[in-house]
């Protein structure tokens, strides 16, 4: 049985630069962020099973956004990252680093496309992206 859990509401911040980050808390409805270090065959002859060996990380992040065209909005704040490399920092809560609150960092994580509308008649209109590849850190220094 776990002995700690907690409920979710991360901060999301997202931008050109770690020191140019933008918080978009407010208009993200969901956030995965997956660390993937590739498994790379190294199985020699004689051997009777596969084996691997750590290769490369291949980290990936994916949010749902509502769509919001306003000055400073998630349009405003997104579009001109299409087609760069950018920072994107994830926290469990809305609070300072910590080691129960840590920041987790993909820094030169490319964004590749923007679907800059997703309508349906009666239903909030939401962005899914994904950003790929990128250094993973953990920052819990305050």
């Amino acid at each position: 049985m776990a002995t700690s859990t907690y409920l979710s509401n991360p901060k999301v911040q997202i931008g050109a630069a770690i020191g140019s980050l933008t918080d978009i808390t407010d208009q993200v409805s969901a956030v995965t962020l997956t660390v993937t270090k590739e498994a790379l065959e190294d199985t020699a002859f004689g051997s009777t099973s596969r084996t691997m060996t750590a290769g490369l990380f291949s980290n990936e992040l994916s949010m749902t956004v509502f769509a919001s065209y306003a000055t400073s909005e998630s349009y405003a704040v997104l579009a001109p990252l299409v087609g760069t490399k950018c920072v994107i920092k994830v926290n469990p809560a809305d609070a300072a680093d910590g080691a129960t609150n840590p920041g987790f960092i993909l820094t030169d994580t490319y964004f590749e496309a923007l679907p800059v509308i997703n309508a349906n008649l009666g239903e909030l209109s939401t962005y899914d992206i994904t950003l790929q590849g990128g250094t993973y850190s953990v920052d819990t220094t305050a």
